[in-house]
């Protein structure tokens, strides 16, 4: 595998590659800049790398000067660990690890393709900035996921562009010949009881999935907003009695010295062994979703996490819990409640019912 280091990055390296192998398939060449995130620090801290044949992009934050050293294998296992973040099927990504081989640079000296991850290097700051503001000391390699559900090479005219993902994926498997999806999932069936109708949801994810990302799979199947703190609690398969609270932050142990990080953990560390699990999203409206096990699939071949079936509309953001929502849509109904006009314009676009785009089956993109 042969990738086009930028001026800078060779610069910082302390390396003068030689130019680029021609004769090396674009699908195993990459190009790989080092950029900053922070306009308010001086420091470049982040990898980016971007694939040639796909626009498939890599990510790693947070990597300053310091960090440089065994460079050749932190951007090979980000590039492993984003296409399993990919939920591509582990045996097609092992083999193209293999085929790619072992790292050698080489020099950048094509503008378009600096552009691409100059371009990148944009949209992964964005994630950055919205996932670890305020946090210190952070490493993720696979801060680049979601730039990869972005269309790429669209015009608006006559060229269509693609998804990089999607690209990347049908380059795989023709490749290496293999499957492109093939994992473990679990299937759930998660429900929001709020007492006069129950909003349910129905759905699929890999087995493998961390309980981050579960979180943010619930908040796009609710339509929630991602602004409340939330934990996990898992029941014990025999006494149904809770047998570990998941938290997200260190922070948050200070209040419960029982509990858990979550950083690390799978959902197969518990499922399929335990059934039932609740997931609760803003301590103040104390929206309690309790997650049912539905079956576990050994070989699921199609892409992840599906959003199999929704019944019921998700109440507003900081309606005052159950009882908030069940006075707020009691005005909402009634128009000729003195109430009606204020409350509607307070919710602007949140209707009574589940929109119909809402009930569809689809594949839930985390970005």
């Amino acid at each position: 595998m042969q990738i086009a280091l930028t001026n800078k990055l060779a610069v910082a390296l302390g390396v003068k590659p030689p130019a680029v192998d021609e004769s090396i398939p674009p699908l195993l060449s990459w190009t790989a800049n080092w950029t900053r995130v922070w306009d308010n620090r001086r420091a470049d801290d982040m990898l980016v790398l971007v694939n040639h044949a796909t626009r498939f992009t890599v990510a790693i934050y947070e990597v300053k000067r310091k960090n440089l050293k065994d460079v050749e294998e932190k951007m090979t296992r980000a590039i492993e660990n984003t296409l399993l973040s990919m939920n591509y099927n582990p045996e097609l990504v092992e083999a193209y690890m293999q085929l790619a081989d072992e790292v050698k640079f080489v020099k950048n000296s094509d503008r378009r393709k600096a552009a691409w991850v100059s371009r990148a290097g944009l949209e992964c700051a964005f994630h950055v900035g919205r996932e670890y503001n305020g946090l210190d000391k952070v490493y993720s390699d696979t801060v680049g996921v979601g730039s990869n559900y972005r269309i790429v090479d669209y015009s608006g005219n006559d060229k269509e562009g693609f998804f990089p993902y999607r690209a990347m994926g049908e380059a795989l498997a023709k490749l290496t010949g293999k499957q492109l999806y093939k994992s473990r999932a679990l299937e759930f069936e998660v429900t929001l009881d709020l007492e006069i109708y129950k909003a349910r949801r129905r759905i699929i994810v890999p087995a493998q999935m961390s309980f981050k990302s579960l979180h943010r799979v619930l908040q796009y199947a609710y339509g929630w907003q991602n602004c409340h703190l939330y934990d996990f609690v898992i029941y014990d398969h025999q006494t149904q009695k809770p047998l570990q609270r998941l938290v997200p932050e260190e922070e948050d142990l200070a209040y419960d010295d029982k509990a858990r990080l979550m950083a690390g953990l799978t959902l197969e560390d518990f499922f399929p062994l335990h059934k039932r699990g609740c997931y609760t999203y803003d301590f103040g409206d104390n929206w309690e979703h309790e997650i049912q096990l539905v079956r576990s699939i050994d070989d699921y071949d199609t892409e992840l996490p599906y959003l199999k079936e929704a019944q019921g509309q998700t109440p507003p953001e900081d309606v005052g819990g159950v009882g908030g929502f069940l006075s707020f849509r009691e005005m909402m109904l009634d128009e000729n409640h003195p109430m009606h006009d204020e409350m509607k314009n307070w919710v602007g676009y949140w209707q009574p019912e589940l929109g119909e785009f809402a009930r569809r089956p689809r594949v839930i993109y985390l970005y």
